[in-house]
């Protein structure tokens, strides 16, 4: 599965280890996270992150 990072601050949305603390479990691609959640770590929604390119 695809990493996604926060262009805000940088925080990256790993699927393998999910949001635990925003109540997304392990395993959850970026896809099928919730519109309504935010970046744990600055609060902006999920239109201010981008792919990680490897």
């Amino acid at each position: 599965m695809k990493k996604y990072y926060c262009v805000v601050c940088q925080w990256v949305y790993d699927p393998a280890i999910g949001d635990p603390d925003g109540g997304i479990a392990p395993g959850t691609a970026f896809e099928d996270i919730p519109d309504d959640w935010v970046c744990p770590l600055c609060g902006v929604g999920k239109d201010q992150f981008e792919e990680v390119v490897e």
